[in-house]
């Protein structure tokens, strides 16, 4: 490789001791293309082999600890024990071509499409989400949290016995975890009206089921850093979000991002990048996943250079699954930054991940 590049290939170590081969990391993106039963399909084991190759890790689309957690068509399952061979599955496959492989493990709350929970949508409370036409959801019993905790506890230990290397717990985009932590969306007065008990308490959970592997297992936080609602999470709720995650030993935290270089809106009267003021925040104490846009080796480098540990890249896999190996073997210039319309074969994507591409002009340089 050529030596502008090389700081993207140092190797690290997590606090779990699961080492990667470089800073670079796929993506979690929802794919749609699980059978109904939320087992793995070989269109989705495919996908993810053809991009195992390059990275450290690959991050898996979230899978759902719980039947009415489950956020989309086609999204694989690990909310009960006939999940361990399809889990299983797909970590082989990752784990094959060299990386490791994370579970991004979640609940969608307010935002699952009623069809998919039998019109059970739930949430910290009865608010529905402001987009037109969103369910009103019904607020979680007390008993119910509980039980939603339990589960991404043993949502957790599955993954273990699946032989992943870790867990990301999906604490972003809007999803339950978000909901309890958002103002928007948490109207509670008992004790999960705190809106840092709940996103806590999953942390826990995770943590003590992690710690029963008999081998390095990592544990990851992915973030949104604010939302657009008033009343709504700002830039200065995420820092005490920061904080209190500082205090979980946990092996990364991942910021949800479409944009690298995106600014605050408000919370912080401060001019730097989102990612910056975050990384200042989380310090020494556990490193930052940052992601958004990067496409060329020349933005990854360029977004290293803001101090942030390591690369999440998503639509640039998918437009170029060969993207690791090329920049260490100095062709970089020969990665595709847009995506050819006519190469879905090639390109090894399956036929649901690749329709939602095609029809969702803007998502994709090249749509």
């Amino acid at each position: 490789m050529k030596s502008t590049y090389s700081a993207l290939f140092e190797k690290s170590s997590l606090k779990s001791g699961v080492e990667l081969k470089n800073r670079l990391i796929m993506a979690p993106m929802t794919n749609f293309s699980s059978h109904e039963d939320g087992t793995v399909t070989d269109a989705e084991v495919s996908y993810y082999a053809r991009r195992s190759e390059g990275v450290a890790a690959v991050i898996t689309a979230c899978t759902y600890v719980t039947p009415n957690g489950k956020g989309f068509p086609g999204e694989f399952a690990g909310d009960r024990d006939e999940m361990i061979p399809s889990l299983s599955r797909l970590a082989s496959a990752i784990q094959e071509k060299g990386a490791k492989a994370i579970l991004q493990i979640f609940h969608g709350g307010r935002m699952v499409p009623p069809h998919l929970v039998d019109g059970d949508v739930v949430s910290a409370s009865s608010v529905p989400a402001e987009a037109e036409g969103s369910p009103v959801p019904r607020a979680l019993s007390a008993d119910e949290v509980e039980e939603i905790i339990h589960a991404f506890g043993e949502t957790t230990r599955r993954a273990i016995e699946a032989g992943y290397d870790g867990v990301e717990i999906h604490g972003a985009n809007g999803y339950l975890i978000q909901q309890f932590f958002s103002p928007h969306s948490n109207r509670r007065t008992d004790q999960w009206g705190e809106r840092l008990a709940f996103p806590m308490a999953v942390v826990d959970a995770v943590k003590k089921a992690a710690s029963k592997a008999e081998r390095p297992f990592a544990v990851g936080y992915r973030f949104s850093p604010e939302e657009p609602e008033t009343p709504g999470i700002t830039m200065a709720d995420t820092l005490s979000l920061i904080d209190a995650l500082k205090q979980k030993n946990l092996d990364y935290l991942h910021v949800s991002l479409g944009e690298f270089w995106s600014e605050p809106r408000r919370g912080v009267e401060d001019s730097r990048t989102r990612l910056e003021i975050i990384k200042e925040r989380a310090g020494e104490d556990v490193p930052v996943i940052g992601v958004g846009s990067i496409y060329t080796a020349d933005d990854a480098m360029k977004a290293l250079e803001t101090g942030v540990d390591l690369l999440a890249i998503g639509r640039g896999l998918i437009i170029e699954p060969d993207w690791v190996q090329k920049v260490e073997s100095g062709r970089e210039e020969t990665i595709a930054v847009k995506i050819d319309q006519s190469a879905q074969d090639k390109l090894v994507v399956p036929d649901p991940l690749w329709n939602a591409i095609i029809q969702t002009p803007g998502w994709f340089p090249g749509v």
